[in-house]
């Protein structure tokens, strides 16, 4: 077994491993009844849902905290509530909240999901992920949201299945995230070139695990958060020390 083997191996066993660690509440703002909210699948899914609608040209941050200070406005997160809003109302409060950098288009994208919400899946976005379906099917509904890209469904479905453990048939369509982090330890093993694109990323991980591309996510973050640093980097502390090339 060659070296560049052996790494994807570690990788895709780490990666298995995280994934099977039990549920924990995820960060997604740093405000903790925000984030408490966006936890909150079984209640409250459409916080969930509006939120990656939101995650478009500012910061994460910033984007997901969007549902919530909309929540506060209207003193209700229940999704009848959300319903009862007019388009021009949520304009204004974006306005005047200053809620995001486009604040009429992200105002009409909200209203937009709330109604497809209403629509599509009986006022209860959970649906779009229940009943085991194939990692395809959710990442497609995810699309049929306007302001959502193939990024930010894939983004989705695999926090999805990632940090909310949500049954799915497959994970044959969750690509890895061209997360700074991931991508640095992608371009240091030697996986890909040093000037590669977000493509070039995907279509590696996708060779290298056709199964589930996104795997590769929870191990290669770890890394680039912990030890493989943009400078001085804490080769010596990283399990994989022995076997990576080092591309600096």
């Amino acid at each position: 077994m060659s070296n560049k083997e052996k790494i994807i191996n570690i990788l895709i066993e780490r990666g298995g491993d995280l994934l099977k660690q039990p549920y924990k509440l995820n960060t997604f703002t740093k405000n903790p009844e925000a984030d408490k909210l966006l936890n909150n699948l079984e209640n409250y899914p459409h916080l969930f849902v509006l939120a990656c609608v939101m995650d478009r040209q500012i910061n994460s941050e910033r984007a997901w905290l969007i549902p919530y200070k909309v929540s506060k406005e209207i003193s209700s997160y229940e999704f009848s509530t959300f319903l009862e809003l007019s388009q021009n109302q949520i304009k204004e409060i974006f306005n005047n909240k200053k809620l995001h950098r486009f604040n009429d288009l992200m105002a009409e994208n909200f209203y937009l999901a709330i109604q497809k919400i209403h629509n599509n899946y009986r006022d209860n976005a959970s649906n779009i992920w229940k009943d085991n379906p194939k990692s395809a099917t959710i990442i497609r509904r995810f699309l049929e949201f306007k302001g959502i890209g193939v990024k930010i469904a894939t983004m989705a479905t695999n926090i999805l299945a990632r940090e909310f453990k949500i049954p799915m048939q497959d994970h044959l369509c969750i690509d890895i995230s061209p997360d700074v982090h991931v991508k640095r330890v992608f371009k240091r093993l030697g996986f890909i070139s040093k000037d590669a694109s977000n493509e070039e990323l995907i279509y590696c991980a996708r060779e290298l695990h056709p199964k589930y591309p996104g795997i590769f996510d929870l191990s290669c973050f770890e890394i680039g958060k912990k030890w493989c640093n943009p400078k001085n980097p804490k080769c010596s502390e990283c399990y994989l020390n022995d076997d990576c090339i080092k591309i600096i």
